[in-house]
C-alpha cells in the first residue's frame, strides 16, 4: 500500500512530462514562468491548562508556507506547496510520538516541527464541466464533518490521491476523490503522521434553487494501518436560507448511518445526526441554536467515527472529544457572533451528554475576536474553556493568540 502514494504523485508527473516532450513551444515555458507566488506566516501562541498532573503546556510556533501555482497550458495547471514549523517556545508534547522526552510530562499542542511537502499536484481541465486533480492535495467536503485539513494546526492534513469534479450534470457539482495515503498533521517523521488506506469519497451538490441544496454522499474508508477507523458512511445533507425580518435564517439538517468496512474487526452499525438553524441579521448581529448527536451501537460497544475530520472545528474548541465516547455524545451548542468595526467577534455555548444513557459530560465556553490589521495581516484571540461534569473527563482550558501575514 505504501507505493499507491508514489504511484500516484508520479503517475501524474509523468503523463505531464509525456505532454510537454510533445511540443516544445514556448508557450509551456511561458505557463510556468508566469505562475503566481504565494508566501504566509503563522505565528501562535497556544497554552494549555488541564486539571490533571501533566505540566501546562506553553507553545510558541511559527509555520512559514511557500507555494507556487503555474499558468494554463493545454488545459494543464500545477501547484506546489512547502510548509516548515519552528518551535519558539517549547514547553509542551507536539504528539505523535515527536517529543518523546516530554511525553507524560507536558500537556499536548499538537504542532510537530519540521519540514513537509504539503501539496504538489496536476490539475487537467478537460472542459468547463470536468476537471481532474492528481497528487498531494487537500480535500474538503462540505463543512469538513467527515473529510478536511485540520487547517487549524500547524502542519495540515493532505491526501495523496486523485480528485475528479464535474459540472456536468444539470444543477449537481459532482465529486470523486480516491485516496491513497493521508498526510496527517504529525509529520512523516512519525510513525502517526500518515494513513495508508483504500479511500473513495463520493459528493454530490444539487441546487434545488436559489437558496436550497441538498448534498448525498458516499465515504468509504479502508484504513490498512489503523483498521478500527475502516468505515463505510452514507448520508445528506439539505442547506438553505429563508429571509428572517431584517436578515436571514440560515437552516441545515442533515443524516448519515456509519458501519464497519474493509479490514474493521467490529461490526457495528451508528447513526449522525444535525440540525442548526443561524440568524444573521443585518446589524451584523447573528444568533444560533443547534444539535449534533454521533450515535453508538451500544449492542457491540462501537460508536460513529470522523478519522478524515476537521474535528478542532466541532464539538468544542478545547478537543476534549476528539474521539467519539463509547455511548456517543450530543452537542446541544449555541452561538453569538457580532461584527464590530472591524472586528469579528464568536461566542459559543456548549453543552455535553452521552447520546445513549444519562449521563452529562459537561459544558464548554468558547470565545474569539479576530480582525485585519491590514490587507495583508491578521491577529487572532481566541479560549476554549470546558467544565467536566464526569470522571471521565477533566477540566480544560486553552488560549491562542495568533499573528498571519499573507503575501
Amino acid at each position: 500500500m505504501k507505493r499507491k502514494s508514489i504511484v500516484l504523485l508520479s503517475a501524474a508527473s509523468l503523463l505531464l512530462s509525456s505532454v510537454a516532450l510533445a511540443d516544445e513551444s514556448n508557450d509551456l515555458g511561458s505557463a510556468i514562468t508566469s505562475g503566481k507566488a504565494g508566501i504566509n506566516v503563522r505565528a501562535r501562541f497556544e497554552t494549555v491548562d488541564k486539571d490533571n498532573p501533566l505540566k501546562d503546556a506553553n507553545a510558541l510556533t511559527t509555520r512559514l508556507r511557500f507555494n507556487y501555482r503555474t499558468g494554463k497550458w493545454q488545459g494543464w495547471s500545477a501547484f506546489a506547496e512547502f510548509d516548515h514549523v519552528f518551535h519558539l517556545l517549547r514547553d509542551f508534547n507536539a504528539g505523535g510520538g515527536t517529543t518523546p522526552a516530554k511525553d507524560g510530562v507536558y500537556q499536548t499542542v499538537a504542532d510537530p516541527n519540521g519540514s513537509d511537502l504539503n501539496q504538489l499536484y496536476f490539475d487537467y481541465s478537460v472542459s468547463d464541466d470536468w476537471k481532474f486533480r492528481v497528487g498531494r492535495q487537500r480535500v474538503l467536503l462540505d463543512n469538513q464533518r467527515f473529510v478536511g485539513g485540520v487547517g487549524w494546526r500547524q502542519n495540515e492534513q493532505t491526501y495523496d490521491g486523485l480528485l475528479v469534479s464535474t459540472t456536468a450534470i444539470p444543477n449537481t457539482s459532482l465529486a470523486y476523490a480516491y485516496v491513497g495515503q493521508v498526510r496527517r498533521i504529525f509529520g512523516q517523521e512519525s510513525a502517526a503522521g500518515k494513513m495508508n488506506v483504500d479511500t473513495h469519497l463520493v459528493n454530490a451538490k444539487v441546487t434545488i434553487n436559489d437558496s436550497w441544496s441538498v448534498t448525498p454522499y458516499i465515504y468509504y474508508i479502508d484504513n490498512e494501518d489503523v483498521a478500527a477507523t475502516s468505515t463505510a458512511t452514507t448520508g445528506a445533507r439539505l442547506a438553505g436560507s429563508v429571509k428572517a425580518g431584517e436578515g436571514k435564517l440560515g437552516l441545515i439538517a442533515e443524516l448519515a448511518t456509519q458501519s464497519d468496512a474493509g479490514n474493521n474487526p467490529a461490526n457495528y452499525d451508528a447513526d449522525y445526526a444535525h440540525v442548526s438553524a443561524l440568524w444573521s441579521m443585518d446589524s451584523g448581529l447573528s444568533l444560533g441554536l443547534a444539535y449534533e448527536s454521533l450515535g453508538t451501537d451500544s449492542a457491540n460497544s462501537e460508536s460513529f467515527r470522523t478519522p478524515l475530520a476537521t474535528l478542532h472545528a466541532f464539538q468544542g474548541w478545547a478537543d476534549v472529544f476528539l474521539t467519539t465516547p463509547a455511548d456517543g455524545i450530543d452537542d446541544l451548542y449555541a452561538t453569538v457572533k457580532f461584527k464590530a468595526g472591524k472586528w469579528n467577534l464568536t461566542g459559543v455555548f456548549h453543552d455535553f451528554s452521552a447520546e445513549t444513557g444519562s449521563a452529562d459530560f459537561g459544558t464548554e465556553f468558547d470565545v474569539s475576536a479576530g480582525t485585519k490589521i491590514t490587507k495583508n495581516y491578521g491577529i487572532l484571540f481566541k479560549g476554549a474553556f470546558f467544565s467536566s461534569d464526569s470522571l471521565s473527563y477533566v477540566d480544560t482550558n486553552k488560549i491562542w493568540i495568533m499573528f498571519t501575514a499573507n503575501y
